[in-house]
């Protein structure tokens, strides 16, 4: 990688993460919705507490894939409507320096949220957290994931009309294996379930590696055509 690719994958994202500085949106929008869909999981499985505590880690990673949906359309939207793609193909950063850059500021975002998700988990469900290393590889890989797959569909689908609804019906077959994964590792790191959570973390790693080399490889054609 070279080192304009990252210097220009550096200014994309720090513009990425001012726009959300100015406008708040993740604080106004994306933060209280995860945190009601956790509070509304609370109170459905409360009286079976015993499964709300077996099913803490899918719980938490639904949430974060609905909240992650949101900041992915969020950040193609404002592009969209104040026409700051067309800016970004005629400013001579590279395609992969675009995508590199979406990523990186969408995996800060998200990472933000789900530390206050999570925090939001000890408190509602009484979740005591354990194996430190693997939940934060877990989570980092699954993000990185999510972020590469979201990036490279949101501006696929960005200047369609019905973009909003194509989004998650796009992503979710390929969220599907990293949220399973993900589920799986953070189940066995809080110890719910025996097995190798590092298993799931080199699942996981596969799954980011992958989704991010399709990134930088389809990005070029998919700006161009958007």
């Amino acid at each position: 990688m070279s080192l304009s690719t990252v210097a220009g994958a550096r200014l994309v994202a720090r513009k990425d993460l001012r726009i959300e500085q100015h406008s708040r949106v993740a604080l106004a929008q994306m933060l209280p919705f995860g945190m009601l869909v956790l509070i509304l999981f609370a109170f459905a499985l409360d009286p079976s507490r015993d499964v709300l505590t077996r099913a803490t880690a899918g719980l938490f990673w639904m949430t974060v894939l609905f909240t992650s949906t949101l900041a992915v359309q969020r950040a193609f939207a404002v592009e969209v409507d104040d026409g700051a793609l067309d800016s970004i193909r005629l400013s001579g950063i590279s395609a992969a320096s675009v995508f590199l850059g979406k990523v990186s500021a969408l995996v800060i975002q998200l990472l933000v949220l789900e530390a206050v998700l999570a925090l939001g988990v000890a408190i509602l469900y009484n979740t005591d957290f354990g194996g430190w290393a693997m939940l934060v590889a877990v989570t980092l890989l699954s993000t990185i994931g999510m972020s590469a797959a979201g990036a490279t569909y949101g501006v696929l689908v960005s200047r369609l009309r019905h973009s909003s609804t194509l989004l998650p019906l796009l992503l979710l077959p390929l969220l599907a294996p990293v949220l399973i994964a993900a589920t799986k590792g953070s189940e066995v790191a809080l110890g719910q379930e025996a097995g190798q959570s590092w298993s799931w973390v080199a699942l996981l790693a596969v799954f980011a590696i992958s989704y991010l080399v399709l990134g930088v490889v389809l990005y070029r054609p998919l700006l161009e055509e958007t």
